[in-house]
């Protein structure tokens, strides 16, 4: 007997996510922010909850929430600001399926996408492995941009 993938699902965040929202950046961010020498004040881990909430989806597994999706569509592009998955859940692939479903729709947009990683969170590895390549950096963070990939119609032309 196969063992079935659990069901991902993204759905809008309410007002009534955001106190699982809150918990969950800090259970997955604290680690990394100490590192950076960013505030940890529940002030400053709501202040970055709160930015961009009208693109913020809750991963849902089987239903139950175990993550963030916040992404949004500019003109120009896609911008990913946050994907944060459960510490239990983690390691399974949702956070890279998640980011596919964005990454599905730039390529339909032909549009690219682009995120910021603080240096050091290992979610680097998930974004250099989907295709995702440095286009800058600071002190504290990589600047990387996925571009979407020609299609065979563009392609003959």
């Amino acid at each position: 007997m196969s063992v079935q993938e659990p069901v991902l699902t993204l759905r809008p965040a309410t007002h009534a996510d955001e106190a699982f929202l809150l918990e969950l950046r800090k259970a997955t961010m604290t680690e990394h922010l100490t590192r950076a020498g960013e505030p940890l004040d529940d002030a400053a881990h709501r202040a970055r909850l709160l930015y961009r909430y009208d693109a913020a989806q809750v991963i849902c597994i089987d239903g139950a929430p175990a993550g963030l999706l916040k992404a949004y569509r500019t003109d120009t592009e896609w911008v990913v600001v946050q994907v944060q998955i459960a510490p239990v859940q983690q390691g399974r692939g949702i956070g890279e399926r998640a980011l596919q479903s964005v990454l599905r729709i730039a390529q339909t947009d032909a549009l690219p996408v682009t995120l910021k990683v603080l240096k050091g969170n290992p979610a680097k590895r998930l974004y250099d492995r989907l295709g995702f390549e440095i286009d800058g950096e600071d002190e504290m963070q990589f600047y990387m941009r996925y571009a979407p990939r020609a299609s065979a119609e563009t392609e003959a032309e």
